[in-house]
């Protein structure tokens, strides 16, 4: 017999009519705002499925702008994000669009800012949950319930050892570990989730690693 728990009865303590069209789209845009790790300056948001056809009514857009200038799905100030985002200097537009066989609450976000971009695709799952599943075009699933440390690296023999050495000798434990790429030779994503948080230092020495390119962190949230 399946379990249920009390999360998925109750939901989370949010502000928003929806904890899957609202609360779980301010997480999401949470998340993709700390990939991105800069300040975030404009943003094209795909709105796909279910969030594309009911987004006006539950305030999913509202949601997504509030996640991405960094609120919490409880904090009150969410209903005045358009406002916040206007005074804060971000550009965005919305469209809809199919990501083809994802869940049917999905959205893409195209984020830039100080020369920095990132492609987030991910999902609302239901009770405020979310599924991130594609960085960059690299298949992944991390939900924000671990710190992450994601590594865009040449696929070569001996980056990936090498990167897990220096969080072994950093103290750093992974909980999971996963790693994408398009084909044999090209780039690679790393995605490491891990039961402690990663510091600056951290993330330094992964980039000095032979082969690294790019490291984006997400903390525990």
């Amino acid at each position: 017999m399946s379990q249920i728990g009390i999360f998925e009865i109750v939901g989370p303590i949010m502000v928003g009519p929806s904890s899957s069209h609202t609360a779980g789209a301010v997480r999401l845009g949470y998340a993709s705002r700390q990939i991105l790790g800069v300040r975030l300056q404009e943003a094209d948001i795909y709105l796909h499925g279910s969030f594309a056809a009911t987004y006006w009514g539950h305030r999913t857009d509202i949601a997504l702008i509030a996640g991405l200038l960094g609120m919490r799905m409880d904090d009150p100030s969410i209903p005045k994000a358009v406002e916040k985002a206007h005074a804060a200097g971000l550009t965005y537009q919305f469209q809809e669009t199919d990501l083809g066989d994802v869940h049917p609450n999905s959205v893409r976000l195209i984020l830039r800012g100080e020369g920095e971009a990132v492609t987030i695709e991910g999902a609302s799952i239901g009770g405020g949950r979310i599924r991130i599943f594609r960085v960059d075009g690299f298949e992944v699933s991390c939900d924000g319930t671990y710190t992450t440390l994601i590594s865009r690296h040449r696929d070569e023999p001996g980056v990936i050892s090498e990167i897990t050495r220096v969080l072994g000798e950093m103290q750093i434990n992974i909980a999971f570990m996963q790693v994408s790429r398009v084909k044999r030779g090209s780039d690679a994503l790393l995605v490491a989730q891990t039961d402690d948080p990663i510091s600056s230092e951290v993330r330094h020495r992964v980039e000095q690693v032979r082969g690294v390119q790019q490291v984006r962190t997400l903390s525990r949230f």
